[in-house]
């Protein structure tokens, strides 16, 4: 499977996702800005930070006419009690067959205490309101990330 490209259209996926309705298509979002966030695991320090630094923005991004999807492979369950515990104002994507994991390239070799395993090398996609994808962050650190990502998606017109 190709890696996305910068300044070109994302294919169309469809996803499973937390909330009403519990799917959604990139299509259906036409006319916004997307960021889709890739972290490795709900209830974790680094990736509850990085939800909360995002939900913090959220009325920001809101302005910026731009709409955020957190995605991991748990389960539609952990991710709804994840989302509720962090009181997250956006969705977040269950991708247990890691389908969108590989549109975006994002399941690296990781090594952890000494052992190797696949998992989600945490990346950030910015998809413009045409569908094309403007920006991406790999081997993202949490520290200021989505302010950074708010900033490209404040530049985007």
């Amino acid at each position: 499977m190709s890696t996305p490209q910068l300044n070109k259209a994302i294919k169309d996926f469809t996803a499973a996702v937390t909330g009403e309705p519990n799917t959604i298509k990139l299509a259906d979002f036409k006319g916004k800005n997307v960021v889709i966030y890739f972290y490795p695991k709900d209830n974790t320090p680094g990736c509850t930070t990085e939800g909360q630094n995002f939900r913090d923005l959220y009325a920001e991004f809101q302005k910026a006419n731009t709409v955020i999807f957190g995605v991991s492979r748990e389960s539609i369950k952990s991710h709804e009690n994840f989302k509720a515990k962090q009181e997250f104002p956006f969705e977040l994507i269950s991708d247990p067959e890691e389908e969108l994991c590989k549109l975006f390239d994002v399941i690296k070799l990781k090594k952890l205490y000494g052992k190797e395993y696949m998992g989600i090398d945490r990346s950030t996609f910015l998809i413009d309101k045409e569908g094309i994808l403007r920006q991406e962050w790999r081997k993202v650190k949490v520290d200021g990330h989505a302010e950074e990502v708010l900033k490209a998606a404040q530049a985007l017109k």
